[in-house]
């Protein structure tokens, strides 16, 4: 009978712990992204989805995330934003930053580290500081295991991230 209630216990935390790691809203921040010596943007990004719809992704500048996912045959079933990289196994790391020499805007970088023994690919839009729409964007897949960097010499405040696959 302890051993029921015990197990039953393990359970319950495990469910718990699973859950407590799931991190499907950024917080609200003050995004201030550099311009030149003088000039910056600055916005505020309400509390928001990191997953605009399934599987597509909006990241800002200074945003490190863990996309935890599911694979289901040879394709990414579901992903998912959570706070630590408990499964490195099949949690794809993103970094996306805004490099910076004496207050000035050298580049954007973005970096992507595949987990997989696939390649990985995705597709990329941009919304460049005074553009109003979403520009599509060139990337380079990321080999099984390894990771990608992407630069950009716009000021970029914002990537959506679409079309993930494995090939």
């Amino acid at each position: 009978m302890q051993q029921k209630i015990i197990f039953s216990l393990f359970l319950i935390f495990s469910v718990f712990a699973k859950a407590q790691n799931e991190k499907p809203d950024r917080e609200a921040f003050t995004l201030k992204v550099a311009i030149d010596t003088i000039n910056f943007y600055q916005q505020e990004v309400p509390k928001s989805p990191y997953f605009v719809r399934d599987k597509i992704l909006q990241i800002y500048p200074s945003e490190k995330l863990f996309i935890e996912t599911e694979i289901k045959g040879d394709s990414i079933h579901t992903m998912k934003v959570v706070t630590e990289n408990v499964n490195p196994e099949k949690t794809i790391t993103l970094e996306f930053i805004q490099n910076v020499e004496g207050k000035k805007h050298t580049n954007m970088m973005l970096t992507v580290k595949n987990p997989f023994e696939k390649q990985l690919t995705y597709e990329a839009l941009i919304n460049i500081n005074g553009g109003s729409e979403w520009i599509p964007t060139s990337i380079i897949p990321v080999r099984p295991r390894l990771a990608s960097f992407e630069f950009w010499n716009d000021v970029i405040l914002s990537l959506v991230l679409v079309e993930w696959k494995l090939k």
